[in-house]
């Protein structure tokens, strides 16, 4: 079934990438369409709920200075803001914002639906539809089939996603997720190579039972520091984080137990980012 709109763009996945595409295209105007597989994770932070920090936080001001959205939504939705590396030189100090998981899906979600020339569906895509290797448009596991003149792919960890905890392994894109499994077939069947990083995931901690006399306050920023040039202030609330270090005792658990590693076992075959993206 094809749909009756046809669109400038289409964006596949809206993670943090796809949003900022699919933004970008429609306040240029153009039709855009942006699939993803559930439209309540909009801007899902899955591993470490923060925006910045070395590595990074110049491509959130690079973000922002192109008229993207993620600074702002930082500013607006910070548990916490830190500039880092502060004992060092100018040149590597860092801002970073714990960020408000819920509150962040929230505000990406609130915008992307009141955006003009912007359309979002709840879809899987499984196939590209290509004529004489130009691109048509796409098919979905629910049959329906959407055209554009552009593709914008923007999958994140979902492309025949795996997750590991311990030695054991399952599909996903994240954990209660499924992958896109269909996709990344059809991306191999028409010559475009895929490849692999691997990300990790800090355990949760439950807040009931840490002993918080025995760990490190660390205050948020005093100074005004923002990520979005076009924020002047912010209402909200300073949380504070803890620092916890390990000691010989943890290292001794951890070498004990480097069995039980998927990575040491070999079972992980892919390269890990030098900073989480």
């Amino acid at each position: 079934m094809k749909y009756a709109k046809e669109y400038a763009v289409l964006v596949v996945g809206a993670g943090h990438a796809g949003l900022e595409a699919a933004l970008a295209c429609a306040r240029l105007g153009l039709d855009t369409l942006l699939l993803t597989l559930n439209l309540d994770t909009l801007g899902k932070m899955s591993c470490n709920p923060a925006i910045g920090g070395p590595g990074k936080s110049q491509l959130v001001r690079e973000i922002d200075a192109l008229g993207g959205e993620m600074a702002r939504a930082a500013d607006a939705t910070f548990l916490q803001l830190k500039m880092l590396n502060l004992s060092k030189g100018p040149a590597v100090h860092s801002l970073r914002a714990q960020s408000d998981r819920a509150e962040y899906v929230r505000y990406m979600k609130t915008l992307a639906e009141n955006t003009p020339h912007l359309d979002m569906k709840q879809a899987e895509v499984t196939e590209l539809i290509l004529t004489d290797k130009t691109f048509q448009g796409v098919k979905t596991k629910m049959g329906f089939d959407y055209y554009a003149r552009a593709l914008i792919l923007t999958t994140g960890t979902f492309l025949r996603g795996e997750i590991f905890i311990g030695l054991e392994s399952t599909p996903a894109g994240r954990l209660g997720e499924f992958p896109a499994s269909a996709l990344t077939a059809s991306l191999n069947a028409h010559g475009i190579r895929t490849g692999r990083l691997k990300t990790g995931t800090t355990p949760r901690l439950d807040r009931r039972t840490l002993d918080f006399t025995k760990i490190q306050e660390e205050p948020g920023l005093e100074e005004k520091h923002f990520f979005s040039f076009e924020t002047e202030s912010s209402l909200r609330p300073q949380q504070p984080c803890y620092l916890v270090r390990t000691n010989p005792r943890s290292h001794e658990i951890i070498r004990a137990n480097l069995d039980r590693s998927p990575l040491y076992q070999g079972m992980i075959n892919a390269v890990g980012p030098r900073y989480c993206p």
